[in-house]
């Protein structure tokens, strides 16, 4: 592959995002790749560097897209033993564990579920999203569990990608959150962006920020004279942005129990009951869990779901309320 790639745009090409008139131009590279190099500035339009890929090109726009030489990256493999929910030669879907990330990145390079997939025998996974994130087409928190799906192959990997930028992927999850949501069922819509006072965090947009959208409905609600008001809450996606529910729930005052980055100090419950207490207190994770994943098979182009019971941390913390307010 070139390492610069050099187009001018014609009369009849313009209007288009540049990050898809170049996918279109070059054919040895997706629109994916396209994408990721702009977004870390490998992109000059007009001799100026960009690095929005929904920028429009106009005529006679010179473009000079710098493609980077691959870093021989070092992963090292992880015994790990991946809850395989489902396999074939295009995908893998993976049941994945609280306290283990997506992907490598600064301070942890070891310890991912990369680097598990990696340990497995006889595997190839696509490249688009490079050296350090082999498979990867989306991803969760690193303390919340639940259900991805791994790409196999390039093809593979594409046809994800774009159900998940049209948001045709069904995606729901369940979470216990403080107090109760009014109303118990509706959708929140709010742009997210960046945190200002910390970049680790996301927060809620006023005019700046992607949009985003979670559609909820409260499951149950609990509570009693020894019991916190707390409410189980079903969420479904129909966008997928950094930390969407952990930042929508605390944007409506309804933090997720055990969200350590999200969280809201409440008073001194008088009389709770202690081992709920200390189930909720030594709880080293968010109570966040991704139950169901849902698309269409990259290959056979047949709808497939799954679905992931809660795991043991949660469902006994669960157990424990509801025996409490009976």
């Amino acid at each position: 592959m070139k390492n610069i790639i050099n187009l001018i745009v014609n009369e009849n090409e313009t209007n288009q995002r540049i990050d898809t008139y170049i996918a279109n131009k070059e054919r040895n590279i997706s629109r994916s790749k396209v994408k990721n190099l702009i977004i870390n500035k490998n992109l000059r339009l007009n001799n100026v560097i960009v690095d929005d890929p929904s920028k429009k090109v106009s005529k006679n726009d010179h473009i000079a897209l710098k493609i980077p030489e691959i870093k021989k990256e070092t992963l090292k493999p992880l015994d790990y033993n991946l809850n395989i929910r489902f396999e074939d030669d295009d995908i893998i879907v993976i049941d994945k564990s609280s306290g283990i990330s997506i992907h490598p990145g600064a301070g942890n390079y070891d310890n991912t579920i990369v680097n598990a997939l990696i340990n497995l025998k006889d595997r190839k996974f696509s490249n688009i999203n490079g050296e350090l994130r082999p498979g990867i087409v989306h991803r969760i928190d690193k303390d919340t569990s639940g259900l991805i799906v791994v790409a196999k192959n390039n093809y593979a990997h594409e046809s994800l990608s774009r159900q998940f930028t049209k948001h045709s992927i069904t995606r729901v999850y369940q979470a216990l959150v403080w107090g109760k949501l009014r109303p118990q069922k509706g959708k929140i819509e709010t742009l997210i962006k960046r945190s200002s006072k910390n970049r680790q965090l996301m927060e809620v947009g006023i005019s700046k920020g992607k949009r985003a959208v979670t559609n909820y409905k409260t499951l149950e609600i609990f509570e009693n004279d020894r019991v916190p008001t707390l409410s189980l809450v079903e969420c479904k996606l129909e966008t997928g942005r950094t930390h969407q529910i952990r930042v929508h729930m605390s944007y409506r005052s309804n933090n997720i129990v055990g969200d350590q980055k999200y969280k809201k100090k409440y008073k001194k419950i008088k009389n709770i009951d202690e081992d709920l207490r200390n189930l909720i207190v030594n709880l080293d994770r968010q109570f966040l869990h991704a139950k169901i994943l849902g698309f269409v098979h990259p290959n056979t182009e047949k709808y497939i779901e799954f679905e992931s019971k809660l795991p043991n941390e949660l469902e006994n913390i669960l157990k424990k309320i509801r025996n409490t307010v009976k």
